[in-house]
């Protein structure tokens, strides 16, 4: 399924940590409402707990995004599983946890179409969180709507290399253990994402010339959707997907 995304003519909207401008990030329910929104496409990030359990959080420490404090793989599930991950955000959300992948994949059940942009963040670890993500997503039957991406390219070559899989990476200066060269990290991605504050209409056609598709993020007003759009992002990664999906609402009606 994610092929489709070579293909296609129309733009991705995807919904960055779900929709975290207006709810708790990497939670069920800010996943829940991006698609509810409108968005076709969830982007969200792994890390291991202390005794490798796949948890959705992005930061290496729980501090900002819940009431505890530490790093996450220094915490057991059980312990990441009792903090609260919504009271920090708004005190109307206290309750919310950190899931772990098995519970985002039996929650992705209910959405056969959606596309899936799972990032694995930097760490010790990340070898074997991207082992177990794999694995998972596969058991799940997700496997084939997923594109994995890393800022470390050690791991970007490492899904592209021993599993074949559809790798998303990063401008060389934004990435750890990047690899210049002909068979360097730009050759084992197939997408490259930009920040807003790199894009331009010239970048993209340099990667693009390359045979990479082009993607940036986090497009979250009207003014930089238009931009994104502009310089010929195929997917745009947001914060609040609310902004681009009226945007290319209002490009597909018909005049009237």
């Amino acid at each position: 399924m994610i092929e489709k995304l070579a293909a296609a003519e129309e733009v991705t909207v995807a919904g960055h940590r779900g929709y975290k401008a207006a709810y708790p990030e990497n939670t069920l329910l800010s996943f829940r409402k991006a698609v509810e929104a409108g968005a076709s496409m969830l982007e969200f990030d792994l890390r291991r707990s202390k005794d490798g359990v796949v948890a959705v959080i992005h930061d290496d420490t729980v501090d900002r995004t819940t009431n505890g404090t530490g790093a996450v793989r220094d915490h057991t599930w059980e312990e990441l599983r009792g903090l609260d991950a919504g009271g920090w955000f708004d005190p109307v959300f206290e309750g919310l946890r950190i899931p772990s992948l098995t519970q985002l994949c039996e929650e992705l059940r209910a959405y056969p179409d959606l596309l899936l942009n799972v990032e694995i963040k930097p760490a010790p670890d990340a070898v074997q969180t991207a082992d177990q993500a794999v694995a998972m997503l596969q058991a799940y039957g997700l496997l084939p709507r997923c594109v994995f991406t890393s800022f470390d390219a050690e791991i970007v070559a490492y899904l592209h290399d021993t599993y074949g899989l559809k790798t998303q990476g990063f401008l060389g200066e934004d990435m750890l253990h990047f690899q210049e060269g002909e068979q360097g990290t730009y050759s084992k991605m197939w997408a490259i994402a930009f920040p807003m504050d790199k894009l331009t209409k010239e970048i993209v056609e340099t990667y693009r010339s390359r045979g990479l598709l082009t993607w940036c993020y986090c497009p979250d007003t009207e003014a930089q959707v238009d931009y994104a759009l502009e310089c010929g992002a195929g997917v745009l990664t947001c914060n609040d997907p609310v902004p681009a999906l009226h945007r290319l609402r209002r490009q597909e009606a018909p005049r009237v």
